[in-house]
């Protein structure tokens, strides 16, 4: 027998915790593009108006991305994970429908069809992309025990 002190084992999911915490970062970063976008083109968007102007739910798409990745970064639990994976997917799932299907206005929602791609419409639909598959992924890959994280 050695007398000499041993090494404690090796702290289990290290690696998960990396992989997750980057995962993290890549959905607060597409929210954040996303929340900022749609705050800076809401005001292009606010003469498109039924009962709601476009342009309020663009700033509503803001905030709602801004809370998701405060969530993500911050409070890190269950809920916050699925209300961020459901601003990224909704807000993508928009986006391209709204862009390939004229839609219509429906009842206070007005008629958003957009059928074309420019640069900040690309940018979003990449960032929401991001935030989508990263949510998805904390949402599918849950660390054992722990506290909901």
């Amino acid at each position: 027998m050695s007398s000499q002190p041993t090494a404690p084992p090796p702290r289990r999911g290290g690696a998960g915790r990396v992989v997750r915490g980057a995962v993290r970062v890549l959905a607060v970063a597409g929210l954040a593009v996303d929340a900022y976008l749609h705050a800076h083109l809401a005001d292009r968007y606010d003469a498109i108006a039924s009962s709601v102007g476009q342009g309020t739910l663009f700033r509503l798409e803001a905030a709602l991305a801004a809370l998701a990745a405060l969530l993500v970064l911050l409070w890190r639990r269950l809920p916050g994970d699925l209300f961020a994976a459901s601003v990224a997917v909704g807000g993508l799932a928009l986006l391209l429908v709204y862009r390939y299907v004229d839609v219509g206005e429906l009842g206070p929602i007005p008629d958003m069809y957009e059928p074309v791609w420019y640069g900040e419409k690309e940018v979003t639909a990449v960032a929401q992309a991001v935030a989508a598959l990263a949510t998805l992924f904390l949402l599918l890959v849950r660390p054992r025990g722990g506290r909901g994280r």
